[in-house]
Protein backbone atom coordinates (compact mmCIF):
# COMPACT_ATOMS: atom_id res chain seq x y z
CA UNK A 1 0.00 0.00 0.00
CA UNK A 2 1.13 3.44 -1.02
CA UNK A 3 0.47 6.15 2.24
CA UNK A 4 1.19 9.94 1.38
CA UNK A 5 1.57 11.75 4.76
CA UNK A 6 1.28 15.49 4.60
CA UNK A 7 4.57 17.40 6.13
CA UNK A 8 5.91 20.75 6.67
CA UNK A 9 9.74 19.53 5.56
CA UNK A 10 11.42 16.74 3.06
CA UNK A 11 12.81 14.46 5.89
CA UNK A 12 11.09 11.55 8.00
CA UNK A 13 11.55 13.65 11.18
CA UNK A 14 9.82 16.41 9.97
CA UNK A 15 6.76 17.57 11.81
CA UNK A 16 3.09 16.74 10.07
CA UNK A 17 1.28 19.57 8.32
CA UNK A 18 -2.31 19.49 9.11
CA UNK A 19 -3.38 21.11 6.63
CA UNK A 20 -3.78 18.72 3.53
CA UNK A 21 -4.20 20.71 0.14
CA UNK A 22 -1.86 23.16 1.79
CA UNK A 23 1.37 21.08 2.95
CA UNK A 24 4.09 22.29 1.74
CA UNK A 25 5.57 18.40 0.51
CA UNK A 26 3.85 14.81 1.26
CA UNK A 27 6.31 11.96 2.27
CA UNK A 28 5.23 8.73 -0.06
CA UNK A 29 5.81 5.39 1.73
CA UNK A 30 5.20 1.99 0.11
CA UNK A 31 4.62 -0.54 2.97
CA UNK A 32 5.47 -3.51 0.78
CA UNK A 33 8.72 -2.54 -0.60
CA UNK A 34 10.11 0.53 2.25
CA UNK A 35 10.68 3.05 -0.80
CA UNK A 36 10.22 6.11 0.25
CA UNK A 37 9.88 9.40 -2.32
CA UNK A 38 8.92 12.87 -1.60
CA UNK A 39 6.48 15.34 -3.50
CA UNK A 40 7.52 18.83 -3.43
CA UNK A 41 3.79 20.53 -3.21
CA UNK A 42 4.99 24.16 -3.62
CA UNK A 43 2.99 25.04 -6.70
CA UNK A 44 -0.33 23.36 -5.47
CA UNK A 45 0.13 24.74 -1.57
CA UNK A 46 0.12 28.58 -3.34
CA UNK A 47 -2.71 28.78 -5.40
CA UNK A 48 -5.80 30.85 -4.70
CA UNK A 49 -8.05 28.03 -4.22
CA UNK A 50 -8.35 24.16 -5.11
CA UNK A 51 -5.31 23.58 -3.72
CA UNK A 52 -6.60 20.00 -2.13
CA UNK A 53 -7.71 18.70 -5.54
CA UNK A 54 -4.39 19.64 -7.15
CA UNK A 55 -2.88 17.72 -4.42
CA UNK A 56 -5.23 14.67 -4.78
CA UNK A 57 -4.18 14.91 -8.45
CA UNK A 58 -0.65 14.42 -8.14
CA UNK A 59 -1.31 11.75 -5.32
CA UNK A 60 -3.11 9.72 -7.32
CA UNK A 61 -0.55 9.93 -10.25
CA UNK A 62 1.56 8.34 -7.83
CA UNK A 63 -0.80 5.52 -6.69
CA UNK A 64 -1.22 6.95 -3.43
CA UNK A 65 -4.04 4.63 -1.29
CA UNK A 66 -4.20 6.60 1.92
CA UNK A 67 -3.06 10.20 3.92
CA UNK A 68 -2.00 10.54 6.43
CA UNK A 69 -2.72 14.43 7.52
CA UNK A 70 -5.08 16.65 9.61
CA UNK A 71 -7.71 19.32 8.06
CA UNK A 72 -9.16 18.01 5.01
CA UNK A 73 -11.32 20.48 3.56
CA UNK A 74 -14.65 20.42 1.55
CA UNK A 75 -13.21 20.31 -2.25
CA UNK A 76 -10.38 17.58 -1.18
CA UNK A 77 -12.54 15.45 0.53
CA UNK A 78 -14.68 15.24 -2.87
CA UNK A 79 -11.97 14.89 -4.53
CA UNK A 80 -10.00 12.16 -2.09
CA UNK A 81 -13.81 10.24 -2.48
CA UNK A 82 -14.09 10.30 -5.55
CA UNK A 83 -10.23 8.61 -6.27
CA UNK A 84 -11.38 6.44 -3.14
CA UNK A 85 -8.08 7.19 -1.51
CA UNK A 86 -8.43 7.32 2.69
CA UNK A 87 -7.68 9.67 4.75
CA UNK A 88 -6.40 9.65 8.51
CA UNK A 89 -6.67 12.70 11.14
CA UNK A 90 -3.09 12.78 12.42
CA UNK A 91 -2.41 15.78 15.26
CA UNK A 92 1.10 16.68 14.74
CA UNK A 93 4.24 14.62 15.49
CA UNK A 94 6.16 13.67 12.64
CA UNK A 95 6.15 11.93 9.39
CA UNK A 96 7.87 8.99 11.00
CA UNK A 97 5.57 8.85 14.32
CA UNK A 98 2.34 9.21 12.00
CA UNK A 99 3.09 6.13 10.02
CA UNK A 100 3.94 4.03 12.83
CA UNK A 101 0.56 4.71 14.61
CA UNK A 102 -1.19 4.21 11.30
CA UNK A 103 0.25 0.68 11.01
CA UNK A 104 -0.84 -0.25 14.49
CA UNK A 105 -4.35 0.83 13.60
CA UNK A 106 -4.33 3.80 15.55
CA UNK A 107 -5.89 6.26 13.08
CA UNK A 108 -9.48 7.79 12.88
CA UNK A 109 -10.12 7.86 9.16
CA UNK A 110 -11.67 11.28 8.29
CA UNK A 111 -12.68 9.98 4.51
CA UNK A 112 -13.33 6.22 4.49
CA UNK A 113 -12.82 4.22 1.61
CA UNK A 114 -15.76 4.46 -1.24
CA UNK A 115 -18.97 2.34 -0.55
CA UNK A 116 -17.91 2.11 3.58
CA UNK A 117 -15.77 -1.16 2.68
CA UNK A 118 -12.07 -1.99 2.77
CA UNK A 119 -9.19 -0.01 1.80
CA UNK A 120 -9.06 -0.79 -2.16
CA UNK A 121 -12.27 -2.11 -2.91
CA UNK A 122 -15.02 -0.07 -4.74
CA UNK A 123 -15.10 2.02 -7.80
CA UNK A 124 -11.78 4.03 -8.54
CA UNK A 125 -11.37 6.59 -10.42
CA UNK A 126 -9.10 5.76 -13.97
CA UNK A 127 -5.57 7.13 -14.27
CA UNK A 128 -7.09 9.12 -17.17
CA UNK A 129 -9.50 10.87 -14.55
CA UNK A 130 -6.41 11.43 -12.30
CA UNK A 131 -4.81 13.41 -15.54
CA UNK A 132 -7.47 15.02 -16.32
CA UNK A 133 -9.52 15.81 -13.42
CA UNK A 134 -12.37 18.10 -14.75
CA UNK A 135 -13.63 15.41 -16.79
CA UNK A 136 -16.62 13.45 -15.61
CA UNK A 137 -16.56 9.78 -14.67
CA UNK A 138 -18.94 9.73 -18.31
CA UNK A 139 -16.17 11.11 -19.64
CA UNK A 140 -17.79 14.64 -20.47
CA UNK A 141 -15.76 18.21 -19.76
CA UNK A 142 -16.80 20.55 -17.82
CA UNK A 143 -15.62 24.13 -18.00
CA UNK A 144 -13.61 25.18 -14.77
CA UNK A 145 -15.78 27.94 -12.92
CA UNK A 146 -15.19 31.30 -14.87
CA UNK A 147 -14.37 30.14 -18.32
CA UNK A 148 -17.69 29.84 -19.56
CA UNK A 149 -18.45 32.29 -22.67
CA UNK A 150 -20.31 35.50 -22.48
Amino acid sequence: MKLAVSTQGPEPGSPVDTHFGRARFFRVLDTETGQQTVLDNADGAGVVQGAGPRAVQRLCRLGVQAVLTGHVGPKARTALEAATIEAYAVEGGTAEEAVRVFMAGQLRAIVPAAGGGQLGHGPRISVRQCLHPLETRAGQSREPAGSGSA
